[in-house]
């Protein structure tokens, strides 16, 4: 018993430690900090530790690759012209311009992942809202919520779809039949609700063209890099080849060709990159190693095994929404972790396992703390000295996410009966 109050209480120190970050360490930091003590008090044995990280290795290597490709195509400019393109073709329009930016935010998403929509789409979508004249928050509150709503229409969009389905994730065919209704419910709704909550801010009109430089040749390498890569991942998902040996292959020849012709250092590129999510993944696999240890796991997978047998569609739509609250409390990584231990335990059907991962995906858009990605755009708007306080984008988020969810999950629900 005291062994695994220990264990929580480490568990939940961690999770508080990476969401609200004191002192502004790394939430790296945090999640080694708390598998190092699960190893060092004797709580977690050092093999069952091993273990763990090792369980995450498909993650490890699909964002490796992909955090190269995104840095490759912002260092190069790429999303900036995106962004460019969208401006011009608004015409003057800030609604025009509004769904523009929706578009590309979802296109990022859909085929860069989320983290690459929050990271280096957002600050590229502020430089040109401040040079057409356009109040910047209502197009960066579009690359926030994008990042998570667009999330699950393809396996690459976001990690946390290799977290929860790991060695069964589904062929790219089979992927599209699960979400692609859920999928577009999701996008066409958050959109509805964003451009109807902002209707007042795009009224007025916005600069018709701005200056820009042509593309060089490392952006022009970057794209169709980045379109290569994009093939190359479709292509592993559609024939059940490991995503992430894949993603890591592409994206360390796109960088190798992109250096090699423009006579870049590798150095700066290396030093762009956040490589601490890795150690901040690892350390989360840990964490729910232990909390595995305690039983915790074992008992959500008999409940979760009860109501399913009960009913998939209701067991689908509950489980669904549970990780969705539960992933802005804890994250959605650990509890994404948790998730997914649960559902192998307990051999959950395809219509748990598909609800289950809408709610780690789009769940975290009722509030700042929900997903890695959303901290991300956090941490980038305040580089740029704009302020979102937790409430606003809670009261935002609890707008938009909640009839995307109800939509998006209970569409899976209906396709189970």
């Amino acid at each position: 018993m005291i062994r695994d109050i220990a264990i929580w209480a480490i568990a939940l120190l961690v999770t508080a430690g990476v969401v609200i970050r004191p002192w502004r360490l790394p939430e790296a930091i945090w999640a080694t900090i708390g598998a190092v003590a699960l190893v060092g008090f004797t709580l977690l044995p050092l093999g069952d530790a091993l273990s763990a990280i090792g369980r995450g290795t498909e993650v490890y290597l699909f964002l490796a690759g992909m955090m190269l490709i995104a840095e490759i195509a912002r260092r190069e400019g790429l999303f900036d012209r995106l962004a460019v393109i969208a401006a011009d073709w608004a015409g003057g329009s800030a609604s025009r311009l509004f769904a523009l930016v929706y578009g590309v935010g979802t296109v990022v998403t859909v085929f860069l992942s989320n983290d690459a929509t929050a990271v280096v789409l957002t600050p590229a979508v502020y430089i040109v809202t401040r040079a057409v004249g356009a109040p910047p928050l209502p197009y960066l509150f579009v690359c926030a919520f994008i990042a998570n709503a667009a999330s699950f229409v393809l396996p690459i969009s976001n990690p946390a779809n290799l977290v929860i389905f790991g060695d069964r994730m589904p062929t790219l065919g089979r992927w599209i039949s699960s979400f692609g209704l859920a999928s577009c419910l999701s996008i066409a709704v958050t959109f509805a609700v964003l451009r109807w909550r902002f209707f007042d801010d795009l009224l007025e009109p916005v600069a018709e063209r701005i200056d820009h430089r042509p593309l060089g040749p490392g952006a022009r390498l970057a794209g169709i890099g980045t379109l290569l890569a994009i093939c190359a991942q479709l292509l592993a998902s559609a024939l059940g080849l490991s995503l992430g040996w894949t993603t890591l292959v592409a994206g360390v020849l796109m960088a190798l060709v992109v250096l090699l012709i423009t006579r870049q250092s590798p150095v700066s590129l290396l030093r762009g990159i956040s490589w601490s999510v890795l150690p901040l993944v690892a350390g989360l696999f840990v964490m729910v190693a232990g909390l595995e240890s305690t039983g915790a796991v074992g008992g959500i997978a008999t409940t979760l095994r009860a109501f399913t047998e009960q009913s998939i569609g209701w067991s689908a739509f509950g489980s669904g929404w549970i990780v969705a609250l539960a992933s802005n409390l804890m994250n959605n990584l650990p509890a994404g972790l948790l998730s997914a231990a649960a559902l192998s335990a307990a051999q959950s059907p395809q219509p748990v396992s598909a609800a289950v991962l809408i709610g780690i995906d789009l769940g975290p858009n009722f509030s700042v703390t929900g997903s890695l990605a959303t901290i991300l755009w956090l941490l980038v708007l305040r580089r740029e000295g704009l302020e979102v306080s937790a409430w606003r984008f809670l009261k935002i988020g609890m707008l938009v996410t909640t009839p995307a969810l109800i939509l998006a999950m209970g569409s899976v629900a209906l396709l189970s009966r």
